[in-house]
């Protein structure tokens, strides 16, 4: 009798704990102010909040596309569809090594009312959710819950990375609204 294979996309637990591994920055980290932590972590959910299902390579760049009402990351060009592009080109976006994501917005979508919309609401988002944690690390997105696989072991990584930048600058600990009277007072302080 043939025994039946208990998991079959091979997401089994050692199989987990090397990707949540692999998740990890793999470089120094330089402590970050809350300005740097709150426009990092903004760019990476918003990457992170789209659908793909492959797993993203730090250095490798990925195209990101509007369609259906949905935000998908694909590993093809605009250029390099046979026919056509799935949807509206918005914007090339990059794995860093910190595991933080940047992005180059398409310069048509980035004067397009609805995607300036879009992003002022996703901004106000971030802002709630930062100022209703008790600490900035407890914002931090170690588990998603919502997030497909790829994305949750991603943002684990960012939120231990960003977590890790915030511990040298100080400012984990702190509540948002702290560490933005911390970045006001230094920037008022003489040289």
């Amino acid at each position: 009798m043939k025994q039946k294979k208990p998991n079959p996309q091979g997401k089994g637990l050692s199989t987990v704990l090397d990707a949540l591994v692999d998740s990890q920055v793999k470089t120094s980290l330089p402590p970050k102010n809350i300005d740097q932590v709150s426009s990092e972590l903004f760019t990476s959910l918003f990457v992170l909040n789209t659908n793909f299902e492959f797993r993203p390579v730090a250095g490798n760049s990925y195209w990101l596309y509007h369609t259906n009402d949905k935000f998908k990351l694909f590993s093809t060009s605009p250029n390099d569809w046979a026919c056509g592009q799935p949807g509206i080109f918005i914007g090339e976006c990059v794995l860093q090594n910190d595991v933080t994501w940047t992005i180059q917005i398409n310069q048509d979508v980035s004067q397009q009312e609805w995607f300036i919309s879009y992003l002022h609401q996703q901004k106000i988002h971030l802002e709630e959710s930062l100022e209703n944690s008790i600490s900035l690390e407890e914002a931090m997105p170690f588990y998603v819950k919502k997030m497909s696989y790829y994305s949750r072991l991603l943002a684990y990584g960012l939120g231990t990375s960003l977590n890790t930048s915030m511990q040298k600058s100080g400012i984990n600990a702190l509540h948002y609204d702290q560490a933005k009277m911390l970045l006001s007072y230094d920037s008022k302080k003489p040289e």
